[in-house]
């Protein structure tokens, strides 16, 4: 279950670095590398920091070749997509939460405690979109003004986290887990909801 969710969830953030890659008019060498780091960049962080070394990422030739598929298929396909900018944000939501879901779920695989579990549940979500973004010189999702995107990210690692240690299977708790994240993120694209701001002085 938690292979599948990987490469589904790395297929669909493949296409969305891929399609960041085209609205930045990078080449073909472009298109396949920041689909790649979309797309393993967080499920490395993560394999790193419970210690599954060699990460999979690197070993499983599954791994690599799911990436470098859907760039291919951004790099010739793109202008069959459609209006690029809002379907980035929206296969972003999917990956999102696929990513959320799978890196908290593995992460208690390795015995780690509900919160530790939970927050490299986030790292894998959002460490790919981060490492995208800092290569075409964007403020990284995670930190711009107002924007909910690690608090989903965490809400659905937060229901996965629990649903394991409730004893669930995972193939039960995967898709209602992954559906919290989806969802909060699609109504704060349309809905233009944001993160709490601080207070200024007037």
């Amino acid at each position: 279950m938690l292979l599948t969710l990987d490469l589904l969830g790395i297929f669909v953030f493949a296409v969305a670095g891929g399609l960041v890659a085209v609205r930045k008019e990078l080449d073909l060498v472009g298109v396949l590398a920041l689909a790649a780091v979309t797309a393993l960049g967080g499920g490395l962080m993560r394999d790193v920091l419970i210690g599954d070394v060699p990460p999979p990422g690197l070993e499983d030739w599954r791994y690599l070749s799911v990436p470098l598929g859907a760039g291919l298929l951004v790099f010739f396909f793109h202008p069959a997509l459609g209006r690029l900018e809002r379907l980035i944000r929206q296969i972003d939501a999917g990956g999102l939460g696929l990513f959320a879901v799978a890196g908290a779920l593995k992460a208690s695989d390795y015995d780690l405690g509900p919160m530790p579990a939970a927050i490299l549940g986030v790292v894998t979500a959002v460490g790919g979109g981060v490492l995208r973004d800092v290569l075409v010189r964007d403020v990284p999702a995670i930190l711009r003004r107002g924007e909910l995107y690690a608090i989903p990210a965490l809400a659905g690692a937060g229901v996965a986290v629990v649903g394991a240690e409730a004893g669930l299977a995972d193939a039960v708790v995967a898709g209602p887990a992954a559906a919290v994240t989806i969802i909060w993120r699609l109504l704060t694209i349309h809905r233009g909801w944001t993160a709490p701001m601080p207070r200024t002085r007037d």
